[in-house]
């Protein structure tokens, strides 16, 4: 299970690289950093060329090791079991790491907090928003992107795509962040096309690949002609979409080399911000902040680069919600209801990482699909 699973709530307090939180003073270690000996250990529950979760994280380790002075190893495939222990005290005791990322939502409790116990001179950091000020190591911490904003964007573009006014959306499980992404599709989609609706099939776990096709081709059956996802290699999902001749825009990292005719635009994180600032933190001899976490005001998660599948009315939408993004518009603005019970679940306006939207339980109005 990767980090996509949890919810973001814990985060909201410090939603901006640098935030206010507990901090670890670095002392001697941070002048060893300084003089330029710092190496960082990054571990992968998957494969890093998996065209999602995993691959993001490679990504910005591949951004990482052009900084002067950083060392990056890595291991990839490690499952959530004590296999994460033995790997990163691996890299501490045999590769001299400074810094370990676990990059998986399984690997923090009980294995980055005992390993955080265990070497309290090496920093540790989660990309999942589980690290508790009251009783974890001040050495360990967490971070995350808000990734809706970047589906928010992809759907601005798939409204100006779709030409039967369907976007499909293949999900995993029916949790707050997977949520999120969905609705945020559908409120971008409205921007631009008043009529879309989002039709969602959820697979039941994060990484299914027979399940991904089979709710693919249902989508498409169905009359979708853009469809997108939240699974944790969107790989099976836009090869599908691209074999049955309909669009896609992407999730976590770039799908467009899969889709050469028909992707659009996806939303990526960009783990190689916060990745940096910690690499010029450390350096500098300044302290980790424990909790990062953000979207486009501060360059945390991004759009890919546009496909063959935009026209050039979705360039123009997608790249002014970019910019919207960018300046904290807001996505949610009430009143709107749910698809279930035409109840109003958003009554008002709510900024961006306002606490109040990662407790989100419900689909809105203009999905078609359940959550139970």
């Amino acid at each position: 299970m990767s980090a996509s699973e949890v919810s973001r709530r814990t985060l909201l307090k410090t939603a901006a690289w640098g935030a206010a939180g507990a901090t670890l003073n670095l002392g001697a270690i941070g002048r060893a950093l300084a003089a330029g000996d710092l190496t960082v250990g990054i571990v992968y529950v998957g494969a890093r060329d998996d065209f999602g979760w995993n691959q993001a994280h490679a990504v910005a380790a591949e951004a990482l090791k052009l900084v002067p002075g950083v060392k990056v190893v890595e291991e990839e495939n490690v499952p959530e079991t004590d296999a994460c222990a033995k790997t990163m005290e691996s890299m501490i005791n045999l590769d001299g790491a400074g810094l370990i990322l676990a990059t998986s939502f399984g690997y923090y409790t009980p294995f980055v907090v005992d390993m955080a116990k265990k070497y309290p001179n090496v920093q540790f950091r989660h990309a999942a928003p589980l690290w508790n000020k009251d009783k974890d190591p001040k050495n360990a911490g967490s971070y995350f992107g808000y990734l809706n904003q970047a589906h928010y964007v992809n759907g601005v573009a798939a409204g100006a795509c779709t030409t039967s006014n369907k976007i499909g959306f293949v999900a995993a499980k029916p949790i707050a962040s997977v949520l999120s992404n969905i609705n945020s599709v559908l409120l971008g989609a409205r921007k631009t096309n008043p009529k879309a609706i989002v039709q969602v099939i959820f697979t039941g776990d994060w990484s299914m690949p027979v399940r991904e096709a089979e709710a693919a081709n249902a989508l498409v059956d169905a009359g979708c002609d853009v469809i997108t996802c939240h699974v944790d290699s969107p790989k099976v999902v836009i090869e599908t979409a691209e074999k049955r001749g309909v669009k896609t825009c992407g999730h976590n990292a770039s799908q467009a080399p899969l889709a050469p005719k028909g992707f659009i635009t996806g939303a990526e994180y960009k783990w190689s911000t916060i990745y940096k600032g910690y690499a010029a933190d450390l350096a500098a001899s300044n302290p980790l902040p424990n909790f990062t976490a953000g979207g486009y005001e501060v360059d945390f998660v991004q759009n890919t680069p546009f496909g063959a599948g935009a026209n050039e009315a979705s360039k123009a939408a997608a790249t002014a919600a970019i910019a919207d993004m960018k300046n904290k518009v807001p996505i949610y603005v009430g009143p709107l209801k749910d698809n279930k019970t035409g109840k109003v679940v958003i009554d008002k306006t709510y900024g961006n990482l306002d606490p109040f939207l990662d407790k989100m339980d419900y689909l809105l109005d203009g999905v078609v699909g359940s959550i139970t």
